[in-house]
């Protein structure tokens, strides 16, 4: 039987660890597309699930290879949504960790850093852009008319949303300091 939950997520590591606790009830992630997880009943804990942002789209040729060679080793694809790819394996099969090393960890928090990053900065600049657009045709016509507005509340509304895509960076930004300590304390 299918069940199809909708459910969003900031931060993928809690939506790996939700995965896995729906696992351990006994439903196995079958499809993934914005916000929609479909599942099915399985025996519980069967698969571990992980999410990784590739560094392409997954139709890209070097995406494509390094999908091929995850299934080669065991690991199960089941769905991709941007760059984000939805991974599974066998719980019987032990440990199922994607980075084996710090760098490999530092570069996949940085990848995703990134994005959180260029999400944050283009709403800042939209936002800035729109609220001087809207000081601008106030001067201009010293009437407040609907469209100053809707370039202020427009401009503001999106440069509050940079200041959330900023936070939701944050602990991103946390790792990646404290992977790269560990690793100077472990050289």
């Amino acid at each position: 039987m299918k069940y199809i939950v909708r459910k969003a997520f900031w931060d993928y590591e809690k939506e790996e660890k939700w995965l896995n606790e729906m696992s351990a009830k006994g439903l196995a992630l079958t499809d993934y597309s914005w916000c929609r997880y479909v599942f099915e009943e399985t025996p519980q804990n069967e698969y571990t699930y992980r999410i990784e942002l590739l560094e392409n789209l997954p139709t890209h040729a070097e995406s494509i290879a390094y999908i091929k060679f995850l299934e080669e080793s065991g690991i199960e694809y089941v769905a991709s949504y941007i760059r984000w790819i939805y991974i599974r394996r066998k719980s019987s099969d032990g440990v199922f960790d994607i980075y084996s090393d710090a760098d490999s960890k530092i570069k996949h928090y940085k990848r995703v850093n990134t994005l959180w990053s260029a999400l944050m900065w283009s709403e800042f600049v939209i936002g800035i852009s729109n609220i001087i657009a809207g000081v601008e045709d106030v001067d201009k016509t010293n009437i407040w008319n609907s469209l100053n507005y809707i370039n202020l509340f427009s401009g503001i509304f999106l440069v509050m949303i940079g200041l959330l895509f900023f936070r939701l960076g944050s602990p991103i930004r946390k790792k990646i300091r404290r992977l790269q300590q560990e690793k100077v304390i472990i050289e």
